[in-house]
């Protein structure tokens, strides 16, 4: 086994394709094709069903480990880099959507000017994605909502932001200044998905004031819900910074009593050691939400 076969492996994975695998690694099929097969000898277990280039069950298996091996090295060669006064080396973070809006644009420019040898590969995904995404490997470190039940991974809350109720025009509550969960409750709305953190918070807040909101419909994605609202299809609940700043008169964002703020927070894996790169990008996100929180409405910045 050596690290060649574990890239051609992940390439595979990644790209579900053996031809997509070798140009993405600069080589030629053939050779990601003898790798992954020598692997396979090696292991006496096939990792790549042919029929549809997916992992098998021992693949997944494999590809975990493989991610892990992989990380370290980047992060050894990254930690090398830093004792020649240069930090280098590539990081994948993840990043909710709704935060990745203001935040990435201000992050990859502060990387460039400060550290230009780093390479930020950004995923935008849903919290519960994303912590399937750290788990296994494919991203570093991740901005999500919190809380999450995961012991593998540490958490570290960044910032609270208020929930509002977004409404388009012509819907009853347009002219609303402000609502409470009772008076929400006499309409449908376009949530979160039940089980999501954002929507589980929100659902007991409602429970303890012996009422219970009514979906429209339901969705893990705040930015499509959002879009739903903006596009004329029903009044949703959304994180303060996912409601648009612009299109005044063709929406409005509204206070709701009695109900929490969502928390967001940074979270990585607690198995490994970060890299050096790993360790930049972690210190730059939390400098730039501390920078740029005076100017995103309804935010507050957690003390640390």
């Amino acid at each position: 086994m050596d690290r060649k076969q574990l890239k051609a492996l992940i390439a595979v994975a990644e790209h579900s394709s053996f031809s997509s695998a070798a140009r993405a690694l600069g080589t030629v099929q053939s050779n990601v094709s003898a790798h992954v097969a020598r692997l396979e000898r090696d292991m006496g277990v096939t990792l790549i069903d042919r029929a549809t280039n997916k992992p098998t069950d021992e693949g997944q298996v494999v590809l975990q480990r493989a991610r892990r091996i992989e990380a370290e090295f980047d992060a050894l060669d990254s930690d090398i880099s830093e004792l020649r006064d240069v930090i280098s080396g590539s990081v994948h973070l993840g990043v909710i959507g709704t935060t990745a809006l203001w935040l990435v644009p201000p992050l990859l420019r502060a990387l460039k000017a400060e550290h230009p040898e780093v390479s930020v590969v950004v995923l935008d995904a849903t919290t519960t994605s994303m912590v399937v995404n750290l788990l296994t490997g494919t991203v570093d470190m991740a901005v999500i909502n919190l809380p999450i039940d995961e012991p593998e991974l540490s958490v570290e809350a960044l910032f609270d932001e208020d929930r509002v109720l977004i409404v388009p025009e012509g819907h009853e509550l347009f002219d609303r200044s402000s609502v409470t969960l009772a008076e929400l409750a006499d309409h449908e709305l376009l949530l979160e998905a039940k089980g999501t953190s954002f929507r589980d918070e929100l659902d007991r807040a409602a429970e303890e004031r012996g009422t219970r909101l009514r979906t429209q419909a339901e969705f893990d994605g705040m930015r499509l819900l959002a879009s739903l609202v903006y596009s004329g299809y029903g009044a949703g609940i959304v994180p303060a910074t996912a409601a648009a700043t612009d299109g005044e008169g063709r929406w409005r964002s509204i206070p709701i009593h009695e109900v929490p703020g969502r928390t967001v927070g940074l979270a990585m894996r607690r198995r490994g050691i970060p890299s050096a790169a790993q360790r930049v990008v972690s210190t730059t996100v939390k400098r730039v939400i501390t920078e740029n929180a005076n100017g995103v409405a309804g935010m507050h910045l957690r003390s640390r």
